[in-house]
């Protein structure tokens, strides 16, 4: 397949590896994927469309929530119909400027989401260690000014890395050991010393991963020890089950963010790629809503509200 495929341009052209498997089996990965892309984007969206309509719902945890609901949608589109297009036709072929393009969208979203996280949890302490406060600590304006900079540092950081990359010197066609252009696949095609730009991203890691995790550690720990003054075991059970969707999406991010990078395996890489990009996005909706009981409250009464008067 490789060697039917020439390049004729002066730039170079990227073969996504993908799942390179029979026609019966490309036929059962484009359903699958295409159902774990349908089940998101339905999840994010009623997240979405819930906390835009209810107006009890349009405190700061919400907002934050659906920020994250939004950035689900955004980042698993910027792979996920790639995957199901080559799956799906077999032509694995994305040309120098798209396979950029995928790379610096998918930091963006990615570095977003964890800069989010990480305000999320502020979120949560000052609403269990400040909570007469925080209405009035947590407004629209601070939220707003929260939100901000997580995008605006992520942008930045996408843009460095995908400057990075368009720098390296690419041959012919390059095979992508991936199902998208990750920098972790680019550097291993290229041919040019990748020695400055692996020292760059570890030192990005300790920005984008290391630094955040530890603003969410430091969180936690005061909220614990707030948690730890409560006298009644219930009262310390409901104020701490309030983190408990915020802790199991970021254990989950993290998680599976450390064990695909620290993996060397094809195989390896293939499987906790897809579980990288599709697992927060598909728990996110199904962890606030099936714990959260605004949102169980209000779908009850939307539901309610159908059956008694139905279209």
């Amino acid at each position: 397949m490789l060697e039917e495929i020439t390049n004729d341009t002066s730039e170079p052209t990227f073969y996504i590896f993908a799942f390179s498997t029979s026609e019966t089996e490309r036929i059962i990965i484009v359903t699958a994927v295409l159902l774990i892309y349908l089940l998101i984007l339905s999840g994010n969206l009623l997240i979405i469309s819930l906390i835009c309509l209810e107006l009890q719902l349009h405190t700061s945890m919400y907002f934050f929530l659906s920020n994250l609901s939004t950035l689900d949608i955004l980042y698993v589109s910027t792979t996920l119909p790639k995957l199901i297009y080559i799956s799906h036709t077999g032509d694995h072929v994305m040309s120098y400027t798209g396979c950029l393009a995928q790379l610096y969208l998918f930091l963006l979203f990615g570095d977003t989401e964890c800069f989010l996280l990480t305000t999320m949890a502020i979120d949560r302490y000052v609403a269990i260690c400040f909570p007469l406060h925080y209405s009035l600590i947590m407004s629209k304006q601070v939220c707003v000014l929260l939100t901000f900079p997580a995008w605006f540092m992520a942008s930045v950081n996408a843009s460095l890395v995908t400057c990075y990359a368009h720098n390296l010197t690419f041959y012919g066609l390059v095979e992508v050991k991936n199902f998208f252009c990750d920098i972790k696949a680019l550097l291993s095609a290229s041919i040019s010393d990748t020695t400055s730009l692996r020292t760059f991203i570890t030192v990005d890691a300790m920005f984008v991963g290391v630094f955040p995790s530890c603003l969410i550690l430091a969180s936690y720990i005061c909220i614990i020890h707030t948690v730890l003054k409560i006298k009644s075991s219930h009262g310390r059970w409901k104020t701490f089950s309030s983190c408990s969707s915020h802790i199991t999406i970021v254990v989950v991010y993290f998680g599976s963010a450390i064990s695909l990078y620290l993996t060397n395996s094809l195989e390896q890489d293939l499987v906790l790629s897809m579980m990288f990009v599709t697992l927060v996005p598909m728990l996110n909706p199904l962890v606030y809503s099936l714990r959260n009981k605004d949102i169980i409250r209000i779908l009850k009464q939307i539901i309610h509200t159908k059956k008694i008067c139905p279209l």
